[in-house]
């Protein structure tokens, strides 16, 4: 580990003085504009578990349901599960730690789980379509790359997209291929095998509606739509060709205003 090299890194990532977040099942999730350390400084997490595991670990930029302002990033365990809540503790450590503790704490966690600093280390991005995921993500990068990891970014997914590409990588490629198209081939594939079980009035012919909140849902439900058969329609709503994310549409806004969301009926 060059603490040397972590240290300057970490300067250019600098977190702002007083700022504690908590790693929760969600993650972390605050404004954009307060993340950059918290993605530099999982970038260096997701490669410190990759080792540990010996497998590849996930991360995910996304704040799901928030608002547009904020940011927030997940990472993935091996199976394509959350992040076990002993690893939840170091990442919240990290995350708050002042930059003179940054290299007690990154020695501590790695002695802590007796993490093997020579073992290779692979991570895999995402990210959502917030105008500051794309930046973020690159401090994520920044974090793997500083620690030795290699990686691959993805670019633009919805999280379960994240997860599947781990779980598929860890398993050798028996779950699925780890591309966009493996995923697309999988799940239309059981949909259309789900649907067949499924009974419906007059002819066979349906449709489905779907509120893409303006969010990265929309750009991957049309890529996958001609994965579907000939007997399924799906009309787009709040495809974020105009339209903030999440406002007045997306899961949260029905939940709460118990009411479907704007431009859908």
């Amino acid at each position: 580990m060059d603490l040397g090299a972590i240290t300057k890194y970490s300067a250019l990532h600098a977190k702002p003085n007083g700022l504690i977040l908590q790693y929760g099942t969600a993650g972390f999730r605050t404004k954009a504009e307060h993340l950059d350390h918290v993605m530099f400084r999982m970038g260096l997490l997701a490669v410190l578990r990759s080792k540990q595991t010996k497998s590849t670990i996930g991360v995910m930029v996304t704040a799901s349901h928030n608002p547009e302002e904020d940011n927030g990033v997940k990472l993935v365990d091996p199976l394509g599960e959350m992040l076990a809540p002993s690893w939840e503790e170091h990442a919240t450590c990290l995350a708050n730690a002042e930059e003179q503790d940054m290299q007690r704490v990154l020695i501590d966690i790695s002695e802590k789980e007796a993490v093997n600093l020579q073992q290779d280390a692979f991570v895999v991005i995402g990210r959502d379509t917030r105008p500051s995921s794309e930046k973020l993500s690159q401090s994520v990068i920044d974090g793997v790359t500083v620690l030795g990891g290699q990686f691959h970014d993805y670019g633009l997914l919805t999280t379960p997209q994240l997860h599947y590409m781990v779980y598929c990588r860890n398993t050798g490629g028996r779950y699925g291929k780890a591309t966009i198209e493996g995923y697309y081939q999988k799940l239309s594939k059981a949909f259309v095998e789900l649907t067949k079980q499924a009974s419906c009035s007059g002819d066979e012919y349906r449709s489905l509606k779907v509120d893409c909140a303006n969010g990265i849902g929309a750009l991957k439900l049309r890529e996958m739509e001609h994965y579907f058969s000939q007997g399924l329609s799906v009309q787009l709503f709040n495809d974020g060709s105009k339209g903030k994310l999440n406002h007045l549409c997306g899961a949260d806004f029905v939940k709460s205003h118990q009411k479907p969301p704007q431009g859908t009926v």
